[in-house]
């Protein structure tokens, strides 16, 4: 038996939402409890398959976890493993940030490449380099990194090629612990870098600089426990934003900071949607029809590629011809496809999308190739005519808490239903 979804479109999407919180956040600060023996709890953490397999692999690795509601509680009294399989880094991607940990306190490590995906091959080459200049004896076998620093880790000046978050994420976690001064060049500027940031300054650290292209580490011989909240879900919020503008609904999403958008919210603007903005909440209203727009993804504050695929999704109601291009990850088109099947109209070339607004897309069978272009045709089927069917949902398990009951929650007809292996094939999906 498969899980699909089965959304009726063609009402308005409004009302109010709460956002959970950032799972892009929760797992970057779960892993940098490995720096500590002491309790660290964090608090609004999304029950999500992302931060379920996180605190698995964290337990693999002499973790004692407590997830209660939203709130949980890790501790790490002495690590008991090193090593990050293939299996469970291939189950998560992000699992190969245990590196710049582990190697920290444990000083070894052995963890497997995670390989290329749907959206991209995403090489941890930055990562590797980064480490090596940390002092780090590095070897790469049958895909397996294979680091050890036997005397710790030393202080470096790292300069990223492109301000990867990954990569930010791992050199700040490995120079918490290695007593001196760590400088990043190029770092990557996400509210989410920001969050481990402050993270690991409640623990005892000091990194400054967090949110701009150069951050200074300054390394501690030891770091203490604390108590975090979370930030809010970004995409989330964007997502179903845009679910209201595609719709011609309106929208308020609670729980999210409008400054942590960055450029997504002159787009909508740019769209001819009216947006609304709070300390802590952000909402948009949908008068007439949805203006085309050019963008380009890129990193933060620019337009984020994770909204992308949302964002495409909208543009299919546009009122002219819309182009998205894409430089953060190659092969993150996988999405066009299945709204071509509800009846949008793009057409890509290389990194560009073009997109050739409709009145109006008709529901279908399609399938989900990863966590937003599942989103993307959550937002074209409540904005369709009839009924559509969505396949393959645990990737969208993997981003977003409470999917039907927050969609029902704006106005959105929605159900969860099972079919057979056979009737997929069949369908085409």
């Amino acid at each position: 038996m498969s899980e699909y979804i089965e959304i009726t479109g063609g009402a308005p999407v409004s009302g109010a939402v709460a956002i959970s919180g950032a799972k892009n956040a929760a797992l970057p600060m779960l892993m940098a409890s490995l720096l500590s023996a002491e309790p660290c709890v964090f608090e609004n953490v999304p029950n999500l398959e992302d931060v379920n397999l996180t605190l698995h692999l964290l337990e693999h690795l002499g973790a004692q976890t407590e997830f209660s509601g939203s709130r949980i509680r890790v501790v790490v009294p002495q690590l008991l493993a090193t090593e990050a399989s293939y299996s469970l880094v291939k189950a998560l991607r992000a699992s190969f940030w245990v590196l710049g940990p582990l190697l920290a306190r444990g000083r070894a490590a052995r963890v497997a490449l995670p390989g290329g995906d749907i959206i991209g091959a995403r090489p941890v080459d930055m990562h590797l380099a980064a480490l090596a200049q940390m002092g780090a004896d590095i070897k790469v076998k049958h895909g397996v990194v294979f680091a050890s620093a036997v005397s710790g880790l030393k202080p470096a000046d790292i300069d990223l090629r492109f301000p990867s978050v990954g990569a930010t994420h791992q050199v700040m976690m490995a120079a918490a612990l290695a007593p001196g001064v760590t400088r990043i060049k190029g770092a990557a500027r996400e509210p989410e870098v920001i969050a481990l940031a402050d993270m690991i300054n409640r623990m005892g650290g000091e990194v400054i600089g967090a949110g701009s292209s150069n951050i200074e580490i300054h390394g501690k011989e030891e770091l203490g426990g604390c108590e975090v909240t979370l930030i809010g879900d970004r995409i989330e919020a964007g997502t179903y934003l845009l679910a209201a503008c595609a719709s011609g609904g309106s929208l308020r999403a609670d729980g999210v900071k409008p400054a942590h958008l960055g450029k997504f919210l002159d787009i909508l603007t740019a769209m001819g949607v009216s947006v609304e903005c709070g300390d802590n909440y952000v909402s948009v209203r949908r008068a007439g029809a949805l203006k085309p727009v050019h963008v380009t993804t890129g990193p933060f504050p620019e337009f984020a590629t994770d909204l992308q695929a949302p964002l495409m999704a909208a543009l299919c109601f546009a009122d002219g011809e819309s182009s998205i291009e894409e430089t953060v990850f190659e092969g993150r088109f996988g999405h066009v496809s299945e709204l071509c099947r509800m009846g949008a109209d793009i057409r890509v070339a290389d990194r560009l999308a073009t997109i050739f607004g409709k009145p109006k897309l008709t529901g279908a069978v399609v399938e989900a190739h990863d966590i937003r272009a599942g989103a993307a045709l959550v937002i074209a089927a409540a904005a369709s005519e009839g009924e559509s069917q969505i396949h393959d949902v645990h990737h969208l398990r993997r981003g977003y808490q409470t999917l039907e009951s927050k969609l029902r929650g704006m106005g959105i007809k929605v159900g969860v239903k099972y079919s057979d292996a056979e009737d997929v094939m069949f369908t085409g999906c």
